[in-house]
């Protein structure tokens, strides 16, 4: 129903407008009572062995909803009846900011693809403290970044803003500096500054009761040696895991009229990359730590090839958009089946 219906109607209005219009129409339908229990029932399975116990969480499920599409933490108790095992909010930054000029969000439909080059559009991290006050039990990942006025130099103050803020208010934490569309974001993914900012973060947390575990999100396009970097990084500063991968800037192999737009592209483009380095760092690491895959996942093949390739969970974002809530049930599903 969604593909046949649903989604064409979607796609014939700007992609930004949509996303806004979509997140209005579940917050009203999950008002309705029975609704949201009527959304459980159709997506959600429910079977313990799906579940996946890492860095001394209890995923009830593997298949997550990845940082971008609930910037604002506005929607995750009404995405969760989708049948999701957590969901990660942001990129929050400290200070709210409007992201860049629109229009920013572009899809490919030829390619099954987006590209955005939104720039760490949010409300700032007080909003999305308050609304994570009103969480009713749903896993969820902090994903936070530095505002685009913040000179790199001085990055490390703005993730420690969000981490002190965030810290009561979710489950994990995720430093972004892979985002393209943020100026010079991605000079932190070098092994001295980042080395720097995840030690400050990992000093941080060993000064609370309890810690949190801290992942790091990765590009795609990072070369062997930058993968290798990763892995020393990871080893050195002992944070408890990485997210691969963002989005990419490459454009190879792309049929859309509009592929040559500016921002990160997501989608079917990027699933063999994803992997690929997914699996280099599980390789390379001997398993070292956990991966959370993300990138190019529109069917349960995609997933079960990334999880074979290392991943222990994934997330889904582009491939939530085209194919539809459908996808989760259907991973979970092949999970249980493999």
């Amino acid at each position: 129903m969604y593909k046949l219906l649903i989604r064409p109607l979607l796609f014939l209005f700007d992609p930004e407008k949509v996303h806004y219009f979509t997140f209005s129409l579940i917050r009203t339908l999950s008002k309705i009572p029975l609704l949201p229990s009527l959304f459980r029932g159709l997506y959600l399975v429910n079977d313990k062995r799906l579940e996946r116990n890492l860095f001394g969480l209890t995923f009830k499920n593997p298949v997550g909803l990845a940082a971008g599409f609930d910037k604002d933490a506005k929607l995750y108790n009404e995405l969760s009846n989708f049948g999701f095992g957590f969901v990660e909010i942001g990129t929050i930054t400290p200070k709210p900011q409007e992201g860049n000029p629109k229009k920013r969000l572009f899809r490919l439909k030829s390619d099954s693809a987006i590209i955005n080059r939104m720039g760490f559009n949010n409300g700032g991290i007080e909003l999305a403290v308050e609304r994570l006050k009103k969480n009713k039990g749903v896993l969820i990942g902090g994903n936070i970044g530095k505002n685009k006025v913040t000179p790199n130099e001085n990055a490390v103050d703005d993730y420690v803003i969000c981490f002190n803020a965030l810290f009561n208010y979710v489950d994990y934490f995720v430093v972004n500096v892979s985002s393209p569309n943020t100026p010079n974001l991605r000079a932190l993914q070098d092994k001295e500054p980042l080395t720097h900012l995840l030690n400050t973060l990992q000093e941080l947390n060993s000064q609370k009761d309890s810690k949190k575990p801290i992942l790091l999100k990765i590009a795609p396009d990072l070369t062997d040696e930058q993968l290798l970097d990763i892995i020393d990084i990871v080893s050195e500063t002992k944070i408890d895991g990485v997210i691969a991968t963002n989005t990419t800037i490459s454009r190879e192999g792309l049929q859309s009229s509009n592929k040559k737009e500016v921002g990160g592209l997501s989608g079917k483009p990027l699933t063999s990359r994803s992997t690929e380095v997914i699996r280099f760092l599980s390789e390379k690491s001997n398993k070292a730590f956990p991966i959370i895959g993300v990138g190019g996942i529109h069917s349960s093949k995609d997933a079960l090839e990334k999880i074979e390739a290392g991943a222990d969970l994934v997330q889904l974002y582009t491939g939530f958009i085209y194919e539809g809530p459908r996808l989760i049930k259907q991973i979970n599903k092949s999970l249980l089946n493999n």
